[in-house]
């Protein structure tokens, strides 16, 4: 175990490898990452060992299950690992590109140029495949990496940050460039954060109490999403059939997710004819669903949704349903109860459609389809750091272009002012 006083040292240390790391070329970097994919494939077994003592320590702590499958690395999660590192690999590196030249009259020649941030905190929960997905995408982007993850998957995360550490010994990268806080304290978190001399971005992935946590106590910019209260709109003009092929597999895909829909909403003139429909659908699957009066004088039987259920993050199979009057309403609500994360409407008709996108503030809207298409690996950026829900710097799914930012390159002649 690191004591927290020795988590300076490990950021100076990332500190002083992102300068080297961001020196390497794109080629050295994409060899490092086909390393690192080959070195996960071969630990296999070790990497599923470690996972089991953390599936042991889940199940004695009384982990829900939707948390238990967060956890979980089996060969399919592990060849999921394997293939986020080598699609990083392939894509396009993002340093060095050229966004904007001009000219000024005094002959200046400006050139804006992508720049890795430097060293970036990563602090998450649960899933241990965060530790090689982010590890890779940093590497790519020219970053030092100082992960922190939770108590809950203290094996996996250890395991699979060994496994592609000792592979940069036999790659051109420095191996001080991607780090681990191996403590379950959360003292190490908050001396994480004071270091803004050294750290230049926090990303923190978890559970709202845990981000809520990172933005009060950090001296260091953070990038964040609170929770995840995604909702869907089923329209007046929307085809029922997609509609509840749509909002079922929002719900039911993978409901501890942040991506899940948490609230549904239903257009009060199609209300009785997809009601019943798709809450049977959604019964059959094992949810539990908490309707507003309307809707429970459609289908009997339900829970009555409180005010509460409107702006609660379930990460579970239980789902809120609201019948509204309108599109405006629809927008209102996800507007006043939403988290700005990822909102979607069925429908056929392309101005309530745009109107829907115009009106509903959330870093990702979808129409005629789900929201759980919200995800770094989905939308062909390799996978993520995080989905941020903050308006500055970048805003969904965080990709390699969010983990840059730019510098001003300026070529003179000799100009003096």
């Amino acid at each position: 175990m690191a004591e927290t006083k020795n988590i300076k040292t490990l950021a100076q240390k990332a500190q002083k490898a992102s300068r080297q790391l961001a020196l390497l070329t794109t080629a050295q970097k994409n060899s490092a990452l086909k390393k690192m994919a080959a070195a996960l494939r071969k630990s296999k077994g070790y990497l599923v060992e470690e996972n089991r003592k953390d599936l042991k320590a889940g199940k004695a702590a009384g982990l829900s299950s939707a948390l238990m499958d967060r956890l979980l690395l089996n060969d399919k999660r592990i060849k999921g690992m394997i293939d986020c590192l080598l699609d990083t690999a392939k894509l396009k590196d993002p340093c060095g590109e050229i966004l904007e030249t001009f000219k000024r009259p005094n002959g200046l020649v400006i050139k804006k140029v992508r720049t890795p941030i430097g060293v970036v905190g990563i602090i998450y929960e649960s899933r241990p495949n965060v530790t090689s997905d982010c590890i890779g995408l940093c590497l790519k982007s020219g970053n030092s990496v100082i992960l922190k993850g939770g108590k809950e998957a203290f094996y996996s995360n250890r395991a699979i940050y060994k496994v592609l550490k000792e592979t940069l010994k036999d790659a051109s990268v420095p191996t001080e460039a991607i780090q681990l806080i191996p403590s379950t304290d959360r003292k190490a978190v908050t001396e994480l954060l004071k270091l803004d001399e050294y750290v230049d971005l926090i990303v923190p992935r978890g559970g709202e109490g845990l981000i809520r946590f990172v933005a009060e106590n950090s001296r260091i910019p953070v990038v964040k999403h609170y929770k995840g209260v995604c909702h869907t709109y089923v329209d007046k003009d929307a085809d029922l059939k997609m509609a509840c092929t749509v909002c079922v597999n929002a719900k039911t895909q993978r409901p501890g997710v942040c991506n899940a829909m948490e609230t549904m909403l239903v257009h009060k003139d199609v209300a009785k004819a997809f009601l019943p429909d798709v809450i049977a659908d959604l019964r059959d699957r094992g949810v539990e669903v908490r309707g507003c009066s309307k809707t429970r004088q459609i289908v009997k039987g339900l829970k009555a949704a409180t005010e509460k259920d409107w702006s609660e993050e379930y990460l579970d199979l239980i789902l809120s349903v609201k019948v509204v009057d309108s599109l405006e309403e629809a927008a209102d609500h996800i507007n006043t109860y939403g988290s700005r994360h990822s909102d979607a409407i069925v429908t056929k008709n392309k101005s309530v459609a745009q109107k829907f996108l115009d009106s509903v503030d959330a870093a990702c809207l979808y129409v005629n389809a789900s929201t759980r298409f919200t995800d770094g690996y989905e939308f062909g950026f390799g996978a993520e750091v995080g989905v941020s829900t903050d308006k500055i710097h970048v805003r969904g799914p965080m990709g390699l272009e969010g983990l840059t930012t730019y510098k001003y390159a300026v070529h003179g002649t000799g100009q003096i002012k």
